[in-house]
């Protein structure tokens, strides 16, 4: 399935969430199965009706829309397809877990706080980079495998900012 042709929209990384999510809604509303009569139409409509959910799903998450993208050019993805972060990055990763722990264990939520913003802010300039790499490449595959390793960075960005607002919710319950 193209997530991009479901909801009608261009294939391209930056996209335009809220009209992507008007889009959603609209699609939803028409194929809303009390909107049809009969066994064989509601059966069709709901089929469209999991096809428009699930393609919302893959285009408003960073991560699923690049790996979408990247499937839709040929290009495998998965985390053992791409290839080995850098050194330097698996150290500045192993760095941020380690203050995000001792922030966690000082309770010291405007740490937490800290942390994830510099985080929140490589998360979009990796996203701003692929973006780049989709325009720039007008498709062209061996171009867009070099820009794969970005995919691995979004990922991990995309699991502290989860693990961040899991300690957010466990701080707050404790106050």
């Amino acid at each position: 399935m193209d997530p991009f042709e479901t909801l009608g929209v261009a294939r391209r990384y930056d996209v335009d969430l809220g009209a992507l999510e008007r889009t959603h809604r609209e699609l939803s509303r028409a194929l809303h199965p009390d909107r049809h009569v009969g066994a064989a139409g509601k059966k069709e409509v709901l089929s469209r009706a999991v096809e428009v959910n699930l393609a919302w799903r893959i285009l408003r998450d960073p991560v699923k829309r690049a790996e979408a993208l990247f499937a839709l050019h040929g290009v495998p993805v998965g985390e053992t397809n791409e290839p080995k972060s850098s050194p330097a990055f698996l150290m500045e990763v192993l760095e941020e877990r380690e203050a995000l722990d001792e922030a966690k264990q000082a309770r010291d939520l405007d740490r937490v706080h800290a942390l994830a913003e510099g985080v929140e802010a490589r998360a979009k300039a990796t996203q701003a980079a692929l973006a780049k790499a989709f325009e720039s490449s007008d498709g062209d595959r061996d171009q867009l495998i070099s820009h794969v390793g970005k995919l691995g960075e979004l990922r991990y960005f995309t699991r502290f900012l989860e693990e961040v607002s899991a300690i957010e919710d466990e701080l707050a319950e404790e106050t």
